[in-house]
């Protein structure tokens, strides 16, 4: 092979790692997210508290829960259940059901108040 051609492999490798690095990267963990149906802000919730809300539109029906940081939507009438597949979360990018227009987005950063020694 010639040296351009190994030049060219090297680089192309060395891109393919720095992508999967910057993927397999720990990212900071939200401390809200906010619940988006069909393009509205339905409600901002602090993934500090445990609770499960439903979110029902004419579309579908899916059933979120909030628990130990982290959120997840635990059932939906969707007919892929990609959404449910994801399962829970504490950042990153958003977790979408299509069919129902739902789009739950990590917000704000979970921060230290104190250090114990």
């Amino acid at each position: 092979m010639k040296t351009r051609t190994w030049i060219i492999l090297f680089a192309g490798l060395l891109v393919a790692a720095i992508c999967s690095a910057w993927f397999l990267l720990p990212r900071e963990k939200a401390a809200r997210a906010e619940i988006w149906s069909e393009g509205r802000l339905l409600e901002t919730v602090e993934l500090s508290q445990d609770r499960q809300l439903t979110v029902e539109t004419e579309k579908g029906i899916n059933i979120i829960c909030i628990r130990g940081g982290k959120i997840a939507v635990i059932e939906a009438d969707c007919p892929d259940g990609y959404c449910m597949k994801r399962g829970f979360c504490d950042g990153g990018s958003p977790i979408v059901c299509l069919p129902h227009s739902l789009v739950i987005r990590f917000t704000g950063e979970q921060s230290v108040d104190g250090a114990l020694g």
